[in-house]
Formats: C-alpha cells, structure tokens, sequence
C-alpha cells in the first residue's frame, strides 16, 4: 500500500449503519463536487445503492491537525476530518458469485497527486482480492486500473459523455 502522510488515514465500512452520519455526509457532497459540478455530469449520485447492507464504503479522511509530531491547531480549534478520497464497492454476486464492482472512485481536488485513489484501491484488494472484481473506468484511467491488475474487458462507450471502458479484475 502506498505510504500516505500522517494526516491521511484509510477506513471502511459495510453498510450505512456502521458508517458515521458525518462521514457518509462528506462521502456524498464529495461526489457530487466531483462527478456533477466539476465533470458536469447530472445524474443522481444517490441510486439507493449505498442502502445495501452489503454495500462498502472505503475512503481516505483528511485530519488537518496531524502533521508529522506537531499539532498545526489548537484542541479548541481543532475540526473533525474530512474525506479526501472515497470509492465503494457493490455485491454484484446476483450477475455472478462473489463478484464485487468499484466504483464513485474520486478524490478531492485539493488532495490529488497523494495517491489516496492507490491506497484505496489496495485498501479493497486487501479485503477482495481473490474474489473477481469489476469497475468502469473512465477510459484515460485504464492504465492506471492495470497497475492493480485490471484488464479491459468489453468495448469503450460513452456515459455522461465520458469515455468508459469495462475491466476485470480475476
């Protein structure tokens, strides 16, 4: 896993309930920032699959205050951390058994270029990297996807006016 810096630590949880209100606030307003705003893409983030017991959310929080061994705020100042990056992963083992799909992989813009994406990637290969995996990667991206073992798997096509091309993993 990549080394990320003090300030950044990766978590995950299995359904909404184990994921703090707050957190699941900044996961949701993060994506629409990034996939809605930023890539104008209007579609509804929210498709009711984050309500799926089994649905997992992974992503990187943000706490400004660690920094190496010296506080940069006060304790009365001090701001609960944010999420930098995020990504989920459904059970898809309905088309297939024990087959996962990643995807809402983003990262804020203030924190790219730390690879957080990385280390969220192999947050979840950690946890289903023998199982077989799939996503739909912007198709600038599959590059990127092969590093952790992800193949192209289907043919390029257009959503929301994005390029998108399917890949496997196992």
């Amino acid at each position: 896993m990549p080394t990320l810096s003090p300030e950044y630590t990766v978590h995950w949880a299995r359904g909404l309930d184990e994921l703090p209100v707050r957190t699941f606030h900044d996961i949701a307003k993060l994506r629409q920032e990034v996939f809605v705003v930023e890539q104008d893409c209007v579609y509804l983030d929210l498709d009711g699959r984050d309500l799926e017991p089994t649905t997992e959310q992974f992503w990187v929080a943000y706490d400004p205050v660690v920094e190496a061994d010296h506080p940069t705020e006060s304790a009365a100042e001090r701001r609960e951390p944010t999420v930098a990056a995020t990504l989920r992963v459904l059970d898809e083992g309905g088309r297939e058994p024990g087959l996962r799909a990643i995807g809402r992989v983003v990262t804020c813009p203030q924190h790219r270029g730390k690879a957080l994406a990385a280390a969220l990637m192999e947050a979840v290969l950690a946890t289903h990297g023998a199982e077989p995996l799939v996503l739909e990667a912007q198709s600038h991206l599959t590059g990127w996807y092969g590093r952790f073992g992800f193949e192209v798997a289907g043919d390029e096509y257009l959503e929301d006016g994005i390029p998108h091309t399917p890949m496997r993993r196992g």
